[in-house]
């Protein structure tokens, strides 16, 4: 489905739910409570000791990254069909095993710099998702774009798991923050079509505002990785 196309009749379709306002607010709502349940699972793990447990399990990475993928794409093919209370405990799950990831910034990085890549991070993110809220900008334009610089990113951080790539490492990651910056703008701008499309459909616009929160989720961390690497002074 084009949702991008729907933000054009908003305004000639009048919702039957909820304000576009409250609808938004709700969506960033959802998206924070993510990342502070990544953040509460990282800290926890850290200082509990629990973590250690975790990753002295042989390949634990790889697992995790698995878990992770799976459940993005679980989510994302069975959005239609899953509950909203299903698509809440999905979205949660995934926050909660980023939060096992993320326990490995606390042990690896010094605290100021993830404080400082968090502060610029927040700042960089809001003024995208500003930009594509109020900005008249055809982001549908720019999808195949962002999507090729994407894939460039798997591509290149699934060749660093097995080549030593790491001369290229911060062209990479200004890459990646410039993509991921795009993306917010995007998915931002998705909210508006999630509501002028489901906006006669409460279960489903709740179950759209969940995915676009875990895509907002997804635009933040990813920045947030980005930011941590250039700026990275390790302990």
């Amino acid at each position: 489905m084009n949702f991008e196309n729907n933000v054009r009749s908003y305004y000639e379709a009048q919702a039957s739910g909820e304000s576009l306002g409250r609808y938004t607010a709700k969506t960033f709502g959802w998206m924070f409570a993510g990342l502070m349940v990544t953040f509460i699972v990282a800290v926890a793990g850290l200082m509990t000791g629990a973590i250690v447990y975790v990753y002295s399990i042989p390949y634990w990475y790889y697992l995790l990254l698995i878990a992770e993928v799976g459940t993005v794409i679980f989510l994302s093919a069975r959005i239609e069909k899953l509950s909203v209370g299903a698509a809440r405990a999905l979205f949660f799950l995934y926050a909660a095993l980023n939060g096992v990831v993320f326990c490995a910034y606390l042990i690896l990085f010094d605290l100021t710099v993830l404080w400082m890549a968090f502060g610029i991070t927040s700042l960089f993110f809001g003024i995208m998702a500003l930009i594509g809220w109020f900005g008249n900008i055809n982001f549908a334009s720019l999808r195949p774009f962002m999507m090729g610089g994407l894939v460039f990113l798997v591509v290149y951080w699934l060749l660093a798991m097995f080549i030593d790539l790491s001369a290229f490492s911060t062209l990479v990651c200004g890459a990646g923050i410039f993509i991921f910056l795009l993306f917010t703008a995007y998915d931002t701008k998705k909210i508006q079509a999630y509501h002028a499309y489901y906006g006669n459909m409460p279960e489903m616009a709740a179950k759209a505002s969940i995915f676009a929160a875990l895509q907002l989720y997804l635009d933040f961390i990813n920045l947030f990785v980005y930011l941590v690497q250039i700026l990275g002074r390790k302990k």
